[in-house]
């Protein structure tokens, strides 16, 4: 969600460096669902997402600082990135055995925010993308026909509710053009941190008295995650923009959900099937469509 922020970038050339951060990147990215599956297992859904964004607080704490004509905009962004993507996600993650369906589920953020920029501002989109927004709903859906997902359907439903709330997102960070990365993420760390606290120490009393007990290894879940994936991964999305077209960087981030769907089989045991293989295909067709179109019309939330 870091494009809206950064701006669009100087064109420069496409360099070693460059490849080497897209697929840092896109591992990191990747590889962050099963170190969410691994936390909310060992320690507990909420918990575990209010260990992360104390962390991503802790590391981004430097930036907090009141930014003027933009509170409004980024306690919403707090308050809804920070909690309540964060409650969604990790309790789809909680109840899911075949995580890698959720990567698929969770491509539904970039249609979900393509629809919601022609509900509030009125965009007119063209066939190409129409079709891209099909493709990705009907590729998702196909992996309710699946007979491996049966049970998953609670999980999937949680994870496209994710992806509205990241949807949303996206559009608040309109209004944020022009507010430093790391500030973005102190304010989403620090709202976080509130509401996923508070709502644990209610519903996972027992869990949040144990976080001085958790092993370390479990806690180098939580590490990777809130710093590798939100601070690297985002930083590194905010670098390559500030140094390419957001019609560049954008597409190379399509990467990151097909690790995430061999990574998740290969490490859980759970290799998708052919039916999840062809409803991944369709939606990731559908949403590189709408991604490289509306990066190229420069208005990618």
């Amino acid at each position: 969600m870091t494009q809206a922020i950064s701006g669009e970038g100087q064109a420069k050339g496409f360099g070693a460096h460059d490849l080497i951060v897209v697929a840092a990147m896109n591992i990191l990215w990747g590889f962050n669902i099963i170190a969410v599956k691994m936390a909310v297992s060992e320690i507990a859904p909420l918990t575990a997402g209010f260990l992360r964004q104390i962390l991503v607080l802790l590391v981004c704490i430097g930036s907090l600082r009141i930014m003027p004509g933009r509170m409004r905009a980024l306690t919403a962004l707090g308050i809804l990135s920070g909690g309540a993507f964060y409650i969604a996600t990790n309790l789809s993650l909680a109840i899911t055995h075949h995580v890698g369906a959720l990567a698929i589920a969770g491509q539904l953020g970039v249609p979900f925010s393509l629809l919601l920029a022609i509900f509030v501002f009125r965009e007119r989109i063209r066939l190409p993308r129409v079709a891209g927004i099909v493709l990705s709903v009907a590729g998702v859906g196909l992996l309710v026909f699946d007979p491996t997902m049966v049970d998953e359907i609670p999980g999937l439903a949680l994870t496209a509710l994710a992806s509205f709330i990241w949807a949303i997102c996206s559009l608040i960070q309109r209004n944020l053009i022009g507010v430093p990365v790391l500030t973005i993420y102190a304010w989403i760390g620090l709202w976080g941190s509130i509401i996923l606290g508070t709502i644990a120490l209610v519903v996972e009393t027992e869990a949040m008295w144990a976080i001085p007990h958790i092993p370390l290894r479990t806690f180098g879940w939580v590490v990777f995650s809130a710093v590798g994936s939100t601070v690297l991964g985002q930083g590194a999305m905010s670098w390559l923009l500030q140094r390419h077209p957001v019609s560049i960087v954008t597409p190379l981030t399509l990467a990151a959900p097909v690790i995430a769907v061999f990574a998740t089989g290969w490490y859980f045991d759970t290799p998708p099937t052919m039916l999840m293989l062809t409803g991944g295909a369709i939606a990731m067709v559908g949403v590189a469509i709408v991604t490289i179109r509306t990066a190229r019309a420069g208005d990618m939330p």
